[in-house]
Protein backbone atom coordinates (compact mmCIF):
# COMPACT_ATOMS: atom_id res chain seq x y z
CA UNK A 1 0.00 0.00 0.00
CA UNK A 2 1.23 3.48 -0.80
CA UNK A 3 1.19 6.06 1.96
CA UNK A 4 2.20 10.10 2.39
CA UNK A 5 3.96 10.16 5.50
CA UNK A 6 2.81 13.24 7.74
CA UNK A 7 5.40 13.05 9.84
CA UNK A 8 9.53 12.01 9.87
CA UNK A 9 9.09 7.99 10.87
CA UNK A 10 12.45 6.37 11.77
CA UNK A 11 14.18 4.16 9.74
CA UNK A 12 10.67 4.96 6.70
CA UNK A 13 10.97 8.17 5.91
CA UNK A 14 10.82 11.85 6.35
CA UNK A 15 7.69 14.26 5.86
CA UNK A 16 5.58 14.18 2.46
CA UNK A 17 7.93 11.06 1.92
CA UNK A 18 5.30 8.61 -0.49
CA UNK A 19 6.66 5.06 0.23
CA UNK A 20 5.42 1.89 -0.12
CA UNK A 21 5.18 -0.44 3.12
CA UNK A 22 2.79 -3.89 3.58
CA UNK A 23 -1.21 -3.29 4.20
CA UNK A 24 -0.89 -3.73 7.83
CA UNK A 25 1.86 -1.62 8.74
CA UNK A 26 -0.31 0.82 6.80
CA UNK A 27 -3.65 0.35 8.22
CA UNK A 28 -2.72 -0.81 12.00
CA UNK A 29 0.25 1.76 12.51
CA UNK A 30 0.64 4.58 10.31
CA UNK A 31 -2.63 5.33 8.97
CA UNK A 32 -4.22 4.77 12.79
CA UNK A 33 -1.47 6.82 14.20
CA UNK A 34 -1.95 9.74 11.34
CA UNK A 35 1.96 9.30 10.69
CA UNK A 36 0.65 8.85 7.09
CA UNK A 37 -2.60 9.48 5.13
CA UNK A 38 -3.49 7.21 1.70
CA UNK A 39 -1.49 7.82 -1.40
CA UNK A 40 -4.61 8.44 -3.13
CA UNK A 41 -4.99 11.32 -5.83
CA UNK A 42 -6.36 14.33 -3.38
CA UNK A 43 -3.26 13.63 -1.49
CA UNK A 44 -0.87 13.28 -3.80
CA UNK A 45 -2.01 16.79 -5.45
CA UNK A 46 -2.06 18.32 -1.86
CA UNK A 47 1.27 16.68 -1.02
CA UNK A 48 2.97 18.59 -4.10
CA UNK A 49 1.38 21.74 -2.96
CA UNK A 50 3.20 21.45 0.15
CA UNK A 51 6.21 20.75 -1.06
CA UNK A 52 5.97 23.48 -3.60
CA UNK A 53 5.25 25.93 -1.04
CA UNK A 54 8.02 24.85 1.10
CA UNK A 55 10.73 25.22 -1.54
CA UNK A 56 9.11 28.79 -1.98
CA UNK A 57 9.78 29.96 1.48
CA UNK A 58 13.01 27.69 1.63
CA UNK A 59 14.06 30.01 -1.71
CA UNK A 60 12.80 33.17 -0.17
CA UNK A 61 14.90 33.28 2.86
CA UNK A 62 17.70 32.21 1.44
CA UNK A 63 17.66 35.56 -0.60
CA UNK A 64 16.65 37.75 2.38
CA UNK A 65 19.69 36.22 3.91
CA UNK A 66 22.07 36.55 1.17
CA UNK A 67 20.66 40.16 1.44
CA UNK A 68 21.43 40.99 4.56
CA UNK A 69 25.23 39.31 3.87
CA UNK A 70 25.33 41.53 1.49
CA UNK A 71 24.35 44.68 3.89
CA UNK A 72 26.91 43.22 6.87
CA UNK A 73 29.73 43.25 3.91
CA UNK A 74 29.61 47.34 4.88
CA UNK A 75 28.63 47.17 8.53
CA UNK A 76 31.41 47.52 11.03
CA UNK A 77 30.90 46.67 15.04
CA UNK A 78 33.44 48.81 16.92
CA UNK A 79 33.78 47.99 20.47
CA UNK A 80 35.72 49.66 23.13
CA UNK A 81 37.04 47.25 25.55
CA UNK A 82 39.92 47.98 28.39
CA UNK A 83 43.50 47.34 27.33
CA UNK A 84 46.51 46.92 28.46
CA UNK A 85 50.10 48.19 27.20
CA UNK A 86 50.96 45.19 25.07
CA UNK A 87 47.56 46.03 23.30
CA UNK A 88 45.85 42.64 25.04
CA UNK A 89 42.27 43.10 26.40
CA UNK A 90 41.17 42.40 29.98
CA UNK A 91 39.23 39.67 29.21
CA UNK A 92 38.00 38.36 25.63
CA UNK A 93 35.43 39.97 23.38
CA UNK A 94 32.93 36.53 22.15
CA UNK A 95 29.54 36.60 20.32
CA UNK A 96 27.90 37.80 22.89
CA UNK A 97 29.41 41.35 22.73
CA UNK A 98 29.44 41.38 18.73
CA UNK A 99 25.84 40.53 18.78
CA UNK A 100 24.85 43.53 21.76
CA UNK A 101 26.56 45.70 19.49
CA UNK A 102 25.04 44.67 16.10
CA UNK A 103 21.26 45.17 17.84
CA UNK A 104 22.07 48.41 18.99
CA UNK A 105 23.05 48.87 15.02
CA UNK A 106 19.38 47.41 14.45
CA UNK A 107 20.42 44.00 13.16
CA UNK A 108 18.85 41.18 14.88
CA UNK A 109 21.34 38.43 14.40
CA UNK A 110 21.41 35.54 17.40
CA UNK A 111 24.96 34.88 19.28
CA UNK A 112 24.94 31.61 18.05
CA UNK A 113 25.26 33.01 14.32
CA UNK A 114 28.44 34.34 14.56
CA UNK A 115 31.43 32.02 14.33
CA UNK A 116 34.58 33.06 15.87
CA UNK A 117 37.11 30.18 16.11
CA UNK A 118 38.70 32.25 19.22
CA UNK A 119 37.43 35.04 21.49
CA UNK A 120 39.55 38.10 19.96
CA UNK A 121 41.91 39.16 22.89
CA UNK A 122 43.43 41.74 21.31
CA UNK A 123 42.61 45.28 19.76
CA UNK A 124 42.60 45.28 15.60
CA UNK A 125 40.52 45.00 13.12
CA UNK A 126 38.81 41.51 12.11
CA UNK A 127 36.67 39.92 9.70
CA UNK A 128 34.16 36.84 11.91
CA UNK A 129 31.87 34.89 10.10
CA UNK A 130 27.94 34.91 10.49
CA UNK A 131 26.40 31.90 9.25
CA UNK A 132 22.85 33.43 8.32
CA UNK A 133 21.04 30.12 6.86
CA UNK A 134 21.64 27.09 5.56
CA UNK A 135 24.62 27.54 2.83
CA UNK A 136 24.93 31.73 3.06
CA UNK A 137 27.52 32.89 5.56
CA UNK A 138 28.13 36.41 5.60
CA UNK A 139 31.34 38.63 6.69
CA UNK A 140 31.22 41.12 9.15
CA UNK A 141 34.24 43.34 9.71
CA UNK A 142 34.54 43.91 14.10
CA UNK A 143 36.78 46.66 15.16
CA UNK A 144 38.25 46.38 18.72
CA UNK A 145 40.25 49.87 20.08
CA UNK A 146 41.10 50.73 23.66
CA UNK A 147 39.00 52.29 26.14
Amino acid sequence: MKVILTQNVKALGNKGDIVNVSDGYANNFLLKNKMAVPANAGNLNLNAQEKAAEARKIKEETEAAKALAKKLEDVVVTLEVLVGENGKTFGSVGPIEISDALTKLGYQIDRKKIELSQPIKTAGRYQVAVKLYKGVTGKLNVVVVKK
